[in-house]
């Protein structure tokens, strides 16, 4: 094996033909002969370049749609024989193959094919079967052969090539090879999700994520620990998906919480004004207004201090009183579906507040998977979509919430299921008035929501708590009545719970003799 090597013959078959030509025609003025198949090396004949076929070199004709036109020992034979070794070097001049030192692939567009509704039989018919092949073919050879798999990779290639005097160096295979082998296993991971899916498999034998590196990140969660963002390619809109009109690189966390707060507001859909503000992925604060503005400064003050330093989530169009509202603190990230012009005008005057759009809303009803490691191994599970409608509810107490309560505790229902556990969230009039998140007794996070709310109030002027008259949702049912009697003693009239415990009767009780009103929803949303 040696350093560099001076390729003499490229192979490039491409179903995404950007930069093609440039590509080609910088290949072939450094003296590189050009060997493509099918509709690849009818775009370089197009524009006027000397191509041989596959075909011509292997002495047999694509057949059967396609489907057989690289697999074949001359060019196999090129792709894999160590040009250093004299048995291969035997071979190759006893059959005639010969050396192919630059391969080009990119694969059959099957992530595309699917995210755009193929059936069955067409997503079956984007699966590249020659492509990775070669991929790993020349991948593994990647002693000689320079094998470049992705667009953003062809000004790279002309640059090592320039810089070596027509030659690539043995670091650089290395590279191209590593993103070989990383572009085919996310492609076989594409295809095995996409069949588990079409069959059914919830859980299937082997189970592969794969994504795309979309930013190396200064850090993760701490200054000492190393951190990359991917991206899978999903449509979903978000944090993944959005463009950044302004401000410095996003953070780990702050991706982390920017994601959070936008799939809570997207709960809310764009009936009406939304805003959810996130610290450290919990909400500090969710409300809905007649305005924008209104739904901020309603969230805002739930918990002011928190708000500090947080992620701003708005489900409409940020306008300018909402940006100048926002603006009165200092905010790491706003994320929304879009901007007028006077609130990005109003944001440009903060050169370091990030502006996330997304285009529109996260559905909260689609599907998927979220996993998360775990020593050894990793832990996958469907999408909390779950959701209940008024009329799944049943009334556990002697009477049932009014109008407006049951209002507030679908609001708050909604928003318990995206609170640490154990969640409490007490909501008033279409805003929280007190979160409790993450505690290990849920009695405490009720404790720790009134608090807050008292502290609140108190910041406010005014001489009860916000909780006084709300409505409180707790993520899980109340094992004994200590946690809803707590409750009772902030001022909360109406509970919504998933009920099921062994106290139930006890609970029931306890909420009938406080004179709550309490609804269950035989539906959990644990969020760990």
């Amino acid at each position: 094996m040696t350093d560099l090597v001076r390729p003499r013959r490229a192979l490039l078959s491409v179903s995404d033909k950007t930069g093609l030509e440039d590509l080609a025609r910088s290949l072939s003025e450094r003296g590189v002969e050009l060997v493509s198949t099918g509709g690849t090396a009818r775009a370089m004949r197009d524009a006027g370049l000397e191509v041989r076929d596959v075909s011509e070199i292997t002495g047999f004709p694509e057949m059967m749609d396609g489907r057989v036109k690289t697999l074949h020992p001359m060019v196999h034979g090129g792709l894999l024989a160590l040009r250093d070794d004299d048995s291969h070097a035997a071979a190759m001049e006893e059959h005639g193959i010969g050396a192919i030192d630059i391969l080009v692939v990119n694969l059959y567009p099957f992530e595309a094919a699917v995210a755009g509704g193929a059936d069955y039989a067409t997503a079956i018919e984007n699966i590249d079967i020659g492509g990775p092949a070669m991929i790993r073919a020349g991948a593994k050879n990647h002693a000689y052969v320079a094998v470049v798999t992705d667009v953003e990779d062809y000004d790279a290639l002309l640059a090592e090539l320039d810089a070596n005097h027509g030659q690539t160096s043995y670091a650089f295979r290395q590279k191209l090879a590593l993103t070989a082998y990383a572009r085919t296993g996310a492609y076989d991971a594409a295809v095995s999700g996409w069949m588990a899916d079409a069959l059914g498999e919830t859980a299937p034998r082997r189970r592969v994520f794969a994504g795309t590196l979309a930013q190396t990140l200064r850090y993760g969660e701490n200054p000492h620990q190393s951190a990359a963002f991917y991206v899978d390619g999903a449509a979903r809109p978000g944090v993944a998906t959005a463009e950044q009109l302004q401000g410095k690189e996003l953070s780990y966390n702050n991706i982390n919480d920017t994601d959070a707060a936008f799939e809570l507001v997207s709960e809310f859909g764009g009936d009406a004004p939304a805003c959810a503000i996130i610290k450290h992925a919990n909400p500090c604060g969710v409300a809905t207004g007649k305005t924008l503005a209104e739904a901020y400064r309603r969230a805002f003050d739930c918990d002011r201090t928190s708000a500090f330093g947080g992620i701003v989530a708005l489900n409409r169009t940020l306008d300018w009183e909402t940006a100048e509202a926002i603006t009165e603190i200092f905010t790491e990230v706003v994320i929304a579906p879009d901007a007028d012009p006077a609130a990005r005008e109003i944001f440009a005057n903060k050169k370091n507040l990030r502006l996330l759009l997304t285009g529109g809303l996260a559905d909260p009803k689609s599907g998927g998977l979220t996993f998360r490691q775990v020593s050894g191994g990793f832990l996958v599970q469907d999408r909390d979509t779950g959701s209940v409608a008024r009329n799944d509810l049943k009334v556990a107490t002697k009477h049932a919430p009014s109008e407006a309560e049951m209002g507030d505790l679908m609001m708050a229902w909604t928003v318990a299921k995206h609170v640490k556990s154990n969640a409490i969230v007490y909501v008033k009039d279409g805003a929280t008035v007190g979160i409790g998140a993450g505690q290990m007794s849920r009695v405490d996070s009720t404790r720790i929501a009134a608090r807050k709310s008292q502290d609140m109030a108190e910041a406010l002027g005014l001489s009860e708590p916000l909780t006084k008259g709300a409505a409180v949702a707790s993520d899980a049912f109340f094992p004994f009545a200590d946690g809803l009697l707590a409750a009772a003693e902030a001022g909360a009239t109406a509970i919504i719970q998933p009920g099921g415990a062994m106290r139930d009767d006890e609970v029931t009780a306890a909420a009938d003799e406080a004179g709550l009103a309490m609804v269950l929803t035989s539906m959990r949303h644990f969020r760990h």
